[in-house]
């Protein structure tokens, strides 16, 4: 049967994202300001949980109406057969997001929406599920947007950028699925390297590994939809091991990680050993101005501290002067993209980005530059 989905993204990512749910050929793929639509069976929607790289959530529609009461929206919850997807026996939460609507409080929303649910199964089994915000087995989203609600259920439960690898989570690095946008749109396809002279914990040489030896990013983890009533253990098992019998042994090119840090690089091994790639990568700890990449042509990402306070701001300078040196001294053959929250400073790599590409990390709004260097 044919349903629509939606896979959400960062705010910049929708295109990379396109392109990935075109290449898994899903139909109907159109873009949205935050993610991108698309139509199929269960099949499209499993595939798409298992092999997306740049996608945050996958969420099946399963109404959209006018709303701007709390009547509208408990009548629009309401008219769900919900019981097709729960039992009093099964948990539900319900996430809500909100924007330019006469409804402005996300939690009201989502209380009347689970009271609609609740109130529903109670009519229809003479009992009534639990809530469970942490663990659900059902979790339910409802996105008001303009006075129109879209009611959807959430296929991938944990986000997918919680690949299951990265356990250390102190400091604030990438996630793993902008990382993964980053080397999405950075055009590299694993024909020739790759090097993040400033890899910290990994994160980008990690999914770079993991897109070139064709190892699906959902592997080792488990989904939502895995605990719906109606999952289709049997297709599920027949698309993971045709993912498996399509796995590289080997890297088709270096990808190379180095990181002033000894800590960093520790825990980028650690990560890469959990991730199943560590064999495959070439990680050091080096300062930025002794990289010896591999001979070009390939590509360079790497992602500066972007100094947000203006003390911190100025320290940086000489660290993005030595980005811009080290890409002309070191670096010929290669194209280099520079992800920065700080335009001010990456005025001072002193280099002319031949293209750049506006991304947001968190509520960060940041540029990717691409510099061609001869």
């Amino acid at each position: 049967m044919k349903q629509f989905f939606f896979a959400t993204t960062a705010k910049g990512v929708e295109e990379a994202l396109a392109g990935e749910l075109a290449r898994l050929g899903v139909p109907e793929v159109t873009t949205e300001s935050g993610g991108v639509r698309f139509a199929g069976g269960m099949e499209a929607a499993y595939r798409a949980n298992l092999w997306l790289r740049t996608a945050s959530r996958v969420l099946m529609t399963l109404a959209e109406f006018p709303c701007e009461t709390p009547e509208e929206l408990y009548r629009g919850v309401r008219g769900v057969s919900w019981e097709r997807f729960l039992t009093p026996a099964l948990t539900l939460a319900v996430d809500c997001n909100l924007r330019d609507s006469a409804l402005t409080h996300s939690g009201f929303v989502a209380l009347k929406t689970k009271d609609a649910i609740v109130d529903a199964l109670r009519d229809h089994f003479g009992s009534r599920p639990s809530v469970d915000t942490k663990d659900p087995d059902l979790r339910v989203n409802v996105r008001l947007f303009k006075n129109r609600c879209t009611l959807s259920l959430d296929l991938s439960g944990e986000p997918l950028d919680r690949r299951g690898y990265r356990l250390d989570r102190h400091e604030a690095p990438l996630k793993e699925n902008l990382a993964a946008a980053l080397v999405e749109l950075s055009g590299w396809d694993g024909s020739t390297p790759l090097v993040d002279p400033m890899c910290g914990t990994g994160t980008i040489a990690i999914e770079a590994a993991l897109k070139a030896l064709r190892i699906p990013p959902g592997l080792n983890r488990r989904f939502g939809f895995q605990r719906w009533q109606g999952f289709d253990r049997a297709l599920w098992d027949r698309i993971v091991a045709e993912a498996r019998a399509g796995m590289l042994e080997q890297l088709p090119a270096p990808v190379q990680g180095t990181d002033l840090s000894h800590s960093a690089v520790g825990m980028a091994a650690q990560n890469a050993k959990r991730a199943g790639v560590l064999q495959h990568l070439v990680l050091g700890q080096l300062p930025m101005a002794e990289i010896t990449p591999p001979p070009g042509p390939g590509v360079l990402i790497l992602n500066p501290p972007y100094g947000k306070r203006l003390g911190e701001q100025e320290a940086l300078r000489p660290l993005y002067k030595e980005i811009g040196d080290t890409l002309k001294q070191r670096c010929k053959g290669y194209t280099a993209y520079l992800f920065t929250g700080n335009l001010e400073l990456a005025k001072s790599v002193g280099l002319k980005a031949t293209r750049r590409m506006v991304l947001y990390n968190g509520p960060i709004e940041c540029r990717l530059l691409k510099y061609e260097m001869y």
